[in-house]
């Protein structure tokens, strides 16, 4: 059942930030505890290295954090926890402001995103959220159910249809891609802004639905020589260094352009959001290691987070800010 919740007023549910530094709380736990009243030394260094990779920053983000701090430790002559947490934050900040992204709805019309992800991240949850979100920005939406593999899938998403009053355009079987085309079609008759295209959930280790995949970008390239104009992945918050190597395999497969990041809730691997910002660039080394890329030194620009979500309810999806996001994770 779809619960819908009003933005915060005085008096009525907590505001976004309380919600996301609730949900955060688990992660927080983790990281905060380290800087009570104590001067800074090896073993705070040393717990704090375990404490980011507990919260799933991941050995990298880890890495280059842990590296980083004790540099300006040293530069700035810091003396206590409190002031090596302020450089953490500032530090983290500079590490996830570059996923932040500004989704201009106008540039085309329509307006086409194609949205994947493996099963149970919520991919289908979150159109429902997005439609109320552009809606409410002015925007019209049409849904393409283009998965066509799940009954449920299809009926979930014609219950978000029903809940934001917007078309769904679906078929009981068939091609998927075949259906986000007639979508596309439908929505340039009649003049419709955004067509949120949903797709079955997959497995990057299953190849042929890997294929289908992209089968389905270039049939809606045929539709659109410009589209689809954003490729965002659907990822759970709480499957931590998991979620980084379903970015990796599916940037890989159909170029991606953002993330939706669900499940912040109550989630201890908050972390995670550093190992992605670092993904694409890693893997970019990676292949160069193996030369299957031209350099390593070749800049790589990070996926951005378009959104991230907490809870089940129309409103519980919001754009990524990075200042916010850690100040919820450590303050």
């Amino acid at each position: 059942m779809l619960r819908l919740f009003k933005n915060s007023e005085p008096g009525d549910k907590p505001g976004w930030f309380d919600r996301l530094k609730g949900g955060l709380a688990k992660t927080r736990t983790q990281l905060g505890g380290l800087f009570a009243a104590r001067r800074i030394d090896e073993s705070l260094f040393e717990e704090l290295e375990t404490a980011l990779l507990s919260a799933d920053a991941g050995v990298a983000a880890t890495e280059h954090l842990i590296t980083e701090l004790r540099k300006r430790a040293r530069k700035n002559r810091l003396e206590n926890a409190e002031q090596l947490k302020s450089e953490l934050h500032e530090l983290m900040v500079e590490i996830l402001s570059p996923l932040e992204v500004s989704i201009d709805c106008g540039a085309h019309r329509p307006l086409i995103i194609m949205v994947a992800g493996v099963n149970g991240a919520g991919k289908t949850t979150s159109i429902g959220k997005l439609t109320h979100l552009y809606q409410r920005q002015g925007h019209t939406v049409l849904l393409a159910a283009g998965d066509t593999f799940r009954a449920a899938a299809r009926e979930q998403l014609a219950e978000w249809g029903k809940q934001n009053g917007v078309t769904v355009v679906s078929q009981q079987s068939g091609d998927p891609a075949a259906v986000i085309f007639d979508a596309i079609q439908a929505a340039r008759a009649r003049n419709i802004g955004i067509v949120l295209a949903d797709t079955a959930g997959r497995l990057p280790t299953q190849m042929h639905l890997m294929e289908e995949v992209r089968k389905i970008k270039r049939v809606i390239r045929k539709a659109d020589e410009h589209a689809p104009h954003h490729v965002w992945l659907v990822i759970d918050a709480n499957t931590g260094q998991n979620a980084v190597n379903q970015v990796c395999a599916f940037d890989e497969a159909i170029g991606l352009t953002g993330i939706i990041l669900t499940k912040l809730d109550g989630t201890a691997k908050g972390g995670v959001v550093a190992a992605i910002a670092l993904a694409r660039s890693n893997q970019a080394s990676a292949q160069a290691d193996r030369g299957t890329r031209q350099s390593k030194d070749a800049p790589v620009q990070p996926i951005p987070i378009a959104y991230v979500g907490l809870g089940e309810g129309l409103d519980d999806l919001r754009p990524f800010v990075a200042r916010e996001f850690v100040s919820a994770l450590l303050d």
